[in-house]
């Protein structure tokens, strides 16, 4: 086979940015966090404020020109919901595509586990563990914000992991009365200190009551992330000293565990079986313990969101943990 790198994602497809591959280049890869491509945040089949559905169009038949310029026979894509989507929207092109799961959320449909999360889950891990030590000697209430803005995937198991005491998910709206009863307990039991592990989803039950534009409205007015708004809404609620970390982009960097490193090679060496037999419109995935594959149109559009039933959230609630509700 002859891989073709293209960087920067759909742009470097659109713009024709591509360089043919060699051993070198895979060189101490495994090592290595991020991608030796480049990516970019560029849909093609989704409009921009102030874009014509024309230009949309163009973008569109610029990737099919390039992709029978080059002589392609299939083009991989490397990514979350949005990649994976779009490159569904290009097999129903005529295109021949394999998607692979990359994402630290790991909520794509399709797949029990996506790589990446497995990294940024150690990394989020450590960071609470290292809360732990200021807040105690401050005896004080920290928020941590982890990334997840439609699944809690990430901050469910890191705060597991790292004995949160309260973790907060978009999948469970917060009653704050709830979560300040819980650390007024806390504090009686004599425990000084308080985690708060939040994903940058998570929303009150009165930010769940409203509509799009009204909840944007209210974050825009109530503070940067949610973890200032949780601190600012626990300090009023008990009293409290709180104070606010968001983790951020430090979440996705770094060198790649071993589990990620082990768990993609094998993704990797599955779709390149795939390109083999000329199997295309496939997202290779882990099932039930195996690896196997799925059609591109189960994680297109979809979001994996953590089951309201799910063991992690009751193993959460059975070592005392506080999921933001009564």
């Amino acid at each position: 086979m002859t891989i073709v790198g293209i960087s920067d994602g759909f742009r470097g497809v659109i713009e024709e940015n591509v360089r043919i591959l060699q051993p070198e280049d895979f060189s101490g890869i495994l090592t290595r966090g991020g991608t030796i491509l480049g990516t970019s945040r560029e849909k093609p089949f989704k409009s921009e404020i102030g874009h014509s559905d024309d230009i949309v169009g163009e973008k569109v038949t610029a990737v099919k020109k390039t992709y029978h310029k080059l002589g392609l026979d299939c083009l991989v894509v490397l990514g979350g919901n949005g990649t994976n989507t779009t490159g569904y929207h290009f097999a129903q092109e005529g295109l021949n595509v394999i998607g692979l799961p990359k994402t630290i959320d790991n909520d794509i449909v399709g797949t029990d586990r996506t790589f990446g999360f497995h990294s940024a889950l150690a990394i989020g891990t450590e960071a609470i563990d290292r809360l732990h030590s200021t807040a105690q000697s401050h005896n004080r209430v920290i928020v941590i914000e982890l990334m997840g803005h439609k699944a809690g995937w990430l901050a469910l198991y890191a705060g597991v992991a790292g004995g949160g005491d309260v973790i907060l998910l978009p999948e469970i709206p917060y009653n704050i009365k709830a979560i300040g009863h819980h650390l007024e307990e806390r504090a009686k039991s004599g425990k000084s200190f308080s985690i708060v592990v939040a994903a940058e989803g998570a929303l009150s039950i009165k930010e769940a009551d409203m509509d799009k534009r009204d909840r944007k409205k209210y974050r825009a007015e109530n503070g940067p992330s949610v973890a200032y708004r949780i601190a600012r809404e626990i300090h009023e609620e008990t009293g409290m000293e709180t104070r606010a970390t968001v983790l951020g982009y430090v979440q996705r960097g770094g060198i790649p565990s071993a589990s990620d490193r082990v768990f993609a090679t094998s993704l990797g060496t599955a779709a390149a079986d795939l390109l083999a037999k000329g199997e295309y419109g496939r997202m290779v995935a882990l099932r039930g313990g195996r690896i196997d594959s799925v059609d591109l149109s189960v994680p297109a559009g979809h979001v994996r969101t953590i089951p309201a039933d799910h063991y992690m959230i009751d193993t959460a609630i059975a070592v005392g943990t506080c999921m933001g509700m009564d």
